[in-house]
């Protein structure tokens, strides 16, 4: 989960400007090898094309790329798609999707917010994710990246959100507590500065 370089406080979206006039949005899955980063990358150049953006992950052996790409031509994509999918004939095993980019989508919360992370951990049970996704929506925030991944019986959620600055913080962080007494889980609410100065602080004692 990436959050340094992530918005300011008062940031409510980021605004990607590309670097040529006909942007695209790539996605791509595919089971999870090396060189598959190498191989997008390398299609968007040889077609003249630039990266303006991009995130990437691996989840369960399951490798997911998102990028904002963008050409100073209109994009064949069917060809470009081959190019990708069946370079040569031969299969590469990638779905790719690709759409054009919009660079003035409205922003997911329309007001002033500030970045936090809101980190879970407690035993697993289904339907953990949603009680609490579904209360971050009941109150209008919006989760922009999240992890979730089971170690031993223990379930460890790590999401960050952006807090309409409306919201008293105290009267929320007990909110998320009590969801976390109903499931047992323990809940802490964080501004992303300090989780990454305190998460950087571990890294360094024990390096």
């Amino acid at each position: 989960m990436a959050f340094p370089g992530a918005p300011g406080v008062d940031s409510i979206g980021v605004s990607v400007k590309t670097q040529f006039p006909n942007g695209y949005v790539l996605n791509v899955m595919a089971a999870d090898r090396a060189g598959i980063v190498a191989a997008v990358s390398k299609a968007v150049a040889d077609a003249g094309g630039n990266i303006d953006a991009c995130s990437q992950t691996v989840l369960c052996g399951y490798f997911t790329l998102i990028m904002v790409v963008s050409f100073p031509e209109p994009l064949a994509e069917k060809e470009f798609l081959e190019t990708l999918i069946r370079p040569a004939g031969r299969e590469t095993g990638l779905q790719v999707q690709i759409r054009p980019f919009q660079p003035d989508l409205p922003p997911a919360v329309a007001e002033k917010c500030g970045n936090f992370v809101v980190t879970c951990f407690g035993p697993d049970a289904p339907g953990v994710i949603h009680r609490f996704s579904a209360l971050l929506a009941d109150k209008g925030i919006n989760i922009v990246d999240l992890y979730g991944q089971l170690d031993g019986e223990q379930f460890v959620l790590i999401s960050q959100v952006q807090i309409p600055r409306r919201w008293d913080l105290a009267m929320l962080q007990a909110d998320l507590e009590a969801l976390g007494a109903e499931q047992g889980y323990t809940v802490r609410l964080q501004h992303e500065n300090i989780f990454i100065a305190t998460n950087q602080l571990r890294l360094y004692s024990h390096g």
